[in-house]
């Protein structure tokens, strides 16, 4: 298979993922303080990969998707289009950004108890190579370093599916107390 012939399978997987969200009632949106109560951060990303709650709606506009979540890892995959594309004919570095910080994000989110959330302080990012239409399905895994009180990082890799390199980053995401009174 050469360097821009896509192999079906991680496609298939991507729509697949994206048809369990809507099968089990997933749309864009977001969720209700309600239909967050009482679960854990990885609670919450399981709940929107079955569609029990709303998915980001970026997602859609992205072309991304939310593939799997651990302990401490979270792994999104992104199909880069025509619409992603920066004046000078390649895949916009906001692309690479949004599949890496969505990685980076829900791996801390993983390891999140109930009642605790997180946002992005700082995001790091070096991007080695290009991408384009013809790259085909990429993949964000997103793995926890530290996860503190306060603040939490976490390493990301963006790959395509002969394993080859397209980006890195790290994150420090402060991590606080959820309020429940808005």
């Amino acid at each position: 298979m050469g360097n821009n012939q896509a192999s079906p399978i991680w496609e298939r997987q991507q729509a697949d993922a994206m048809q369990r969200m809507r099968d089990g009632g997933g749309l864009p949106g977001l969720a209700r303080m309600e239909q967050l109560a009482g679960k854990s951060g990885r609670e919450i990303l399981e709940a929107m990969m079955s569609g029990e709650l709303p998915y980001p709606p970026m997602n859609e506009t992205m072309n991304m998707t939310l593939l799997k979540v651990g302990d401490g890892y979270a792994v999104f995959q992104g199909i880069p289009l025509l619409q992603h594309y920066n004046p000078l004919g390649s895949v916009h570095g906001g692309w690479f950004a949004a599949l890496l910080d969505s990685a980076l994000g829900c791996a801390v989110q993983t390891t999140l108890p109930v009642g605790r959330s997180y946002t992005t302080a700082e995001l790091s990012i070096k991007i080695v190579r290009p991408a384009s239409h013809k790259t085909g399905p990429l993949r964000a895994t997103g793995r926890l370093i530290h996860g503190g009180g306060r603040l939490a990082t976490a390493e990301a890799r963006i790959e395509d599916e002969q394993g080859k390199l397209y980006a890195h980053a790290t994150t420090t995401c402060f991590v606080f107390d959820v309020s429940t009174t808005g």
